[in-house]
């Protein structure tokens, strides 16, 4: 028992290429944040593909692909959370669809940054 408490709710990993990878449970928002802003400053539109996360840089494009059944989807990184524990990250409901998660509400996932906004990769 004690065991299964210590095993964390997600792992981040950076691969020989650099390449950086997270593993745990994404969520997504409710419709009803359209039109608010995000930390970054824009307007929250649940059909573009956009998420929040707590540490990466926003304008970072990460790869999400729903462990379950495989489907991936694209999204840019424009807001901070979630905020719920053991998540690791918050989808548009247009990214939630495309990875088929709505009906559930979370899903296990992997995470996988394609590309670092233009300031990181200087």
């Amino acid at each position: 028992m004690i065991a299964l408490i210590l095993i964390p709710l997600s792992c981040v990993e950076y691969t020989p290429h650099g390449t950086w990878i997270e593993v745990g449970y994404a969520s997504y928002y409710s419709r009803e944040f359209k039109g608010r802003k995000t930390a970054s400053g824009e307007t929250f539109d649940p059909m573009k593909l956009t998420a929040a996360h707590r540490t990466l840089p926003f304008g970072t494009l990460v790869r999400v692909t729903n462990l379950e059944n495989k489907r991936s989807v694209v999204v840019k990184i424009n807001d901070r959370g979630p905020f719920v524990k053991g998540r690791i990250i918050d989808l548009s409901y247009k990214a939630a669809l495309k990875i088929g998660m709505v009906s559930r509400g979370i899903a296990k996932v992997k995470l996988e940054v394609i590309r670092w906004p233009e300031q990181r990769r200087r």
